[in-house]
This record gives C-alpha cells, structure tokens and sequence, in this order.
C-alpha cells in the first residue's frame, strides 16, 4: 500500500493553525501566572503554622496530582454547573489549568524552600526578620533560583497538557487540526503538522523561560550553583 502525502494541501489552513497556536500560548500564559501564584501561596500555607490551613494544601495538592488533568477540565466545565457556577469554555480551561499547575508548583517550590541552607534562616532571624519577611526576601528568591528548571518543565508539560481543552470546544491548536483534518480528511499530515507545532513551541517557550530566569534570578542563579 503506497500512500502520497500532500502537506502542500495544509497551507490553505495557515490561518487556522496560527490562531489555535495563539490560542494555546494565551492559555499557557495565563496559567503560568495564576498557578505559579498559587504554588507560591501553597508553598507558603505548608510551612504555615496553622494545621488545618497545613491540611488543606496537602488535600489539594493531593487531590489534583492524584486524578487525570481530562477529570480535572470535565468537573470545572460540565461538573461546577450543577452547583449553579456557569463559566465560559476558556474560562474553564484557564481555571483547570491553573489549578493542575499551581498543585505541581506549590511541590516544586516547597521542594525548593527545604533545599535553602538552615543558617540562611538563622541570618533573618538574626536580623529579626518577621516569618513573612524571611520567606519572601530570604526563602523564596533562592527557591525560584533552585527549582527554576523543574518549573519551566512543568510549564512546558502543562502547555502540551493544554491539548485537552478542544474536548470542550477551545479552539486551541488540536482543536484546528480537528476542524482541517475533519474538511480535508489529511489526518496524518495534519497532525504530524500540529506534533510539529507541539515541539517547536515547546522549545521556544523553554528558551524564553530560561533566558527570564537569568534576567529575574541572576545573582540567585550564583548562589544556587
């Protein structure tokens, strides 16, 4: 069986791929934002000296690393309705990704704050720095610096992740390769393109988030070494 590939017939579809990449990136950059803001408050309520407050981030975290991502989006877009909570589709997929990646950020920056040396906290405490002052001028900084790598990947994992928003009708980039292979019937050239598509954004995202991460943590970087 011989078979012809015509990536050529693609081209007529430029339109519709940049917008679904365009789509995704804006997603991804929304959820970075807000999830990396709740690893942060999550890192932080974990090391609170409140127990329930201590429970609940256990919980969450647990809960999300524990179920699949495609639950994750199916319960906010589908599930949240049934309490009278109605969002939009893109809302939805900004809240559910947040939501994952926050969980996988509030472990990666704790993992991060324990990596910090013991007399670092013993030097604020010396300066009589209050428990909030040492973990956002002490703590913090040096863990971005530290866990900076694992992040980034994380980002990257949950941008790719981000393909299962066309289950709710995001237009995202599998969405538009849905909407051309279902019109040209090129299923392996269109997705082929997209897998494309995929990796090369991937790679410029980790570049980008890397070449911020020597601008925002440089002097952090140093010390980290």
């Amino acid at each position: 069986m011989s078979y012809q590939l015509q990536i050529g017939e693609l081209s007529a579809y430029a339109g519709v791929f940049a917008s679904g990449a365009a789509v995704t990136l804006a997603l991804t950059a929304a959820s970075t934002l807000f999830g990396v803001s709740v690893g942060v408050l999550g890192a932080a309520a974990s090391d609170s000296r409140s127990a329930w407050l201590r429970r609940l981030t256990f919980a969450y975290v647990e809960a999300i690393r524990n179920t699949p991502f495609l639950v994750q989006i199916f319960f906010v877009f589908f599930g949240l309705p049934a309490l009278g909570i109605h969002i939009g589709e893109y809302t939805a997929a900004v809240a559910a990704m947040t939501l994952n990646l926050g969980a996988y950020s509030v472990e990666i920056l704790r993992a991060g704050i324990r990596a910090v040396p013991k007399g670092h906290h013993e030097a604020a405490a010396a300066l009589a720095m209050s428990r909030r002052e040492t973990f956002v001028h002490v703590l913090l900084p040096q863990a971005f610096a530290k866990v900076f790598p694992a992040l980034a990947s994380q980002i990257v994992i949950t941008m790719l992740g981000s393909a299962v928003v066309s289950q709710i009708s995001v237009a995202d980039l599998t969405y538009a390769a849905s909407y051309v292979q279902s019109r040209n019937f090129r299923a392996f050239e269109t997705y082929f393109l997209i897998a494309g598509i995929y990796f090369l954004m991937a790679l410029v995202l980790r570049a980008a988030l890397s070449a911020a991460a020597r601008r925002l943590f440089a002097r952090n970087l140093r010390g980290a070494r």
